[in-house]
């Protein structure tokens, strides 16, 4: 790791909580592993897939309007937007839902450390580039913490048949606690629901 990444996240670490939990490790089966390292491979993220050039922009600005005040710099803001909506879409996601997820995990902080260890915007349990990733992924990159965290949250909706309540308790490890999915929505309800007008 990098010093730079070192001395900002234990910066970081002081300015406010995260209410990260501890992904648990469960062993998966080899087909379940080769599925999800394929999904977490290192390719380049490329323009989102809107439906029109208009709901692009109006996304973007409506997204970057109510980040503003928790990201100052509008590039470092769209390039993020961007990343979550390309990243989201690719696994199936609604972007809104990883907004609010991203809102209650690390406040939007690029390199939020939890008491566990779990690291960057969608704090990945460093477990997981093990698993299924490849030596070398760094996950306070934006682009492979973003497509860690949209391909666990993904897994875990898959395995729980849809169940958003329970895929959401599992990415927290609080499986079974309401307190976790109901922050998630809440945020996701109240601060990101957008729909095209």
């Amino acid at each position: 790791m990098r010093l730079s990444h070192v001395l900002a996240a234990t910066l970081l670490l002081s300015s406010g909580p995260t209410f990260a939990g501890t992904q648990q490790y469960e062993p998966l089966a080899a087909s379940v592993r080769a599925a999800l390292h394929e999904s977490v491979s290192d390719r380049a993220t490329p323009e989102p897939p809107f439906a029109t050039a208009d709901e692009k922009i109006a996304w973007l600005a409506e997204m970057s309007r109510r980040l503003e005040k928790r990201v100052p710099d509008r590039a470092g803001r769209l390039e993020l937007l961007k990343a979550i909506y390309y990243e989201a879409k690719r696994a199936g996601l609604d972007p809104q839902l990883v907004l609010g997820l991203i809102q209650v995990e690390s406040g939007f902080r690029k390199y939020a450390v939890s008491s566990a260890g779990a690291r960057g915007y969608m704090q990945v349990m460093p477990f997981w580039v093990g698993l299924i990733g490849q030596k070398g992924h760094d996950l306070f990159h934006l682009r492979i913490n973003l497509r860690y965290g949209c391909t666990i949250l993904r897994y875990y909706l898959d395995i729980e048949k849809g169940d958003l309540y329970r895929a959401l308790g599992r990415y927290n490890g609080s499986l079974g606690q309401p307190e976790y999915p109901n922050m998630v929505r809440g945020a996701w309800q109240r601060q990101w629901a957008w729909s095209p007008g």
